[in-house]
């Protein structure tokens, strides 16, 4: 990895650590594999199986971000990651192989120098590319006054509820 990427992901994370590094290596591999480059908008998605370290150097690698809605969570906690090319309709998954049993520092010189191949398990995705992110209009909660997006209401006697306020309906189940 490059130099001056690995200090700018380490910068956002805040350390070094194997679990950045996983990040960054996969974010790596996705756009070389994708054939494409860093997403200024939605154009890249990465959906994320665990919301670890290598989160963040997805985000600074790819340019993916929850707040753009191109960085989605399915987490299963497996150190896995989906990425799709917009464009392309091109996906690939990328999940960690079991890595060889070293110290913290040399883990994270392994990750970020080995072969990919030894590092990820490059998978055709298990689901399909997600729908862009959608805007939507606001409602307000009839217990706590407070504004949520209409499809995270929930109504209650006709009214909406936050997901916080709403009292669900399981009877035990």
């Amino acid at each position: 990895m490059d130099e001056v990427l690995w200090n700018r992901c380490v910068a956002f994370h805040g350390h070094e650590c194997p679990g950045l590094a996983i990040g960054c290596r996969a974010g790596e591999l996705a756009l070389e594999q994708l054939g494409v480059k860093a997403a200024f908008d939605e154009e890249l998605v990465c959906i994320s199986e665990n919301d670890a370290c290598g989160v963040d150097g997805v985000q600074v690698v790819t340019g993916c971000t929850v707040g753009k809605g191109n960085l989605l969570f399915h987490n299963t906690g497996k150190m896995a990651f989906t990425f799709y090319s917009r464009a392309t309709g091109k996906g690939v998954r990328l999940v960690l192989k079991p890595l060889p049993d070293l110290d913290r520092e040399a883990r994270r010189h392994f990750i970020l120098t080995a072969p990919a191949e030894e590092v990820y398990e490059v998978k055709e995705p298990s689901f399909p590319l997600p729908e862009k992110a959608r805007h939507f209009e606001n409602v307000t909660c009839a217990l706590c006054g407070e504004s949520i997006p209409e499809h995270k209401a929930r109504l209650m006697g006709g009214k909406p509820y936050c997901l916080d306020c709403f009292a669900p309906y399981t009877r035990g189940w």
